[in-house]
């Protein structure tokens, strides 16, 4: 990835190239920790990083080589590493059962955080944080800042709150990425969902009284890759920032566009409330972040939704070729 100045970066690969800098050539590689390096985001970083042009070194572990949840481990491989920034994407993201199983949603999603940025403030480590918008209760009808009051309504967004809490706590230099209705052509997640019953069913009925913003996870590792850039310039920027693509839509107009931009014309997509598909954990009604702060932080242009959708959907059609 280019650093640019003068004007601000396309995120999503959309950007004419106009000026090239060599700002990075030269210089000694830095380490980077990438902590749930398997989910979508860590897959996506890894992506990023092969057509990156960088000075950084990433290290990829999920919880099979580090437990973040162990404070001494993590200390012991980030000075054996010499890590110089931290990334965790590592959560417990099972929205359900959080809900019977608190006490693990809260070692992952909050005391593993914690030990990290407590690791890094010992060691004077940059850490970027991945939070949700599942923070806020979702009463609102106008998107949410950063600076808005939150009030998470499930177990899994109440640990993530407290993780955020614990992270600016222990490391006040933290940057904390709050996101929504993540997916990529990695792992599970809603598109993939969608593309597989549209494939096997005439017919699916999903969710109409929801909103919120999907993002893309391809653009959202680029938008890290900014920040981590922006530090080798003197420009890190603690604090708390919502990153989804642009646009806000429903479930249900989600899948629809997933529909339309497939080219599916056989499955039908029906529009249900809430009410008619009840969940053991609480959906936030309305879950739209305002991103302005980021993208003015660090002079990006973030994607519509709609154009990510379309990126992500060709990667899928190019992979299954």
């Amino acid at each position: 990835m280019a650093i640019y100045t003068g004007s601000n970066k396309h995120l999503g690969g959309t950007e004419t190239v106009t000026k090239r800098q060599d700002f990075f050539y030269g210089l000694v590689q830095k380490n980077v920790l990438i902590t749930g390096a398997n989910g979508q985001l860590g897959n996506e970083l890894r992506e990023r990083k092969m057509i990156s042009n960088n000075p950084f070194h990433f290290i990829y572990t999920d919880a099979d080589t580090l437990d973040i949840t162990d404070k001494e481990q993590v200390r012991r491989f980030v000075d054996d590493h010499n890590i110089a920034y931290m990334v965790n994407c590592a959560a417990y993201t099972n929205v359900e059962k959080a809900e019977s199983d608190q006490e693990m949603a809260l070692r992952i999603n909050a005391l593993g955080p914690e030990n990290l940025a407590r690791v890094a403030h010992e060691f004077d480590i940059r850490l970027i944080h991945i939070s949700t918008d599942y923070v806020f209760n979702g009463t609102s009808d106008t998107p949410y800042t950063e600076k808005d009051a939150t009030n998470p309504q499930s177990v899994y967004g109440k640990t993530k709150l407290k993780g955020e809490e614990a992270v600016l706590k222990a490391d006040p230099s933290a940057v904390i990425i709050r996101t929504s209705w993540l997916y990529s052509e990695f792992g599970n997640n809603f598109v993939k969902t969608m593309l597989r019953l549209m494939n096997e069913r005439d017919r699916i009925t999903v969710v109409s009284d929801q909103h919120g913003s999907p993002t893309y996870a391809a653009d959202l590792a680029e938008m890290i890759m900014v920040i981590l850039e922006a530090d080798e310039k003197d420009e890190w920027k603690p604090g708390i920032y919502h990153f989804s693509n642009a646009g806000a839509t429903t479930w249900y107009d989600f899948a629809q566009k997933i529909k339309e931009l497939s080219g599916n014309t056989t499955c039908v997509v029906e529009p249900v409330t809430t009410a008619e598909y009840p969940t053991v954990a609480p959906r936030p009604a309305y879950s739209v972040m305002d991103i302005s702060k980021i993208q003015n932080a660090f002079h990006v242009e973030i994607p519509r939704w709609e154009n990510a959708l379309q990126r992500c959907l060709n990667k899928l059609q190019a992979a299954s070729n």
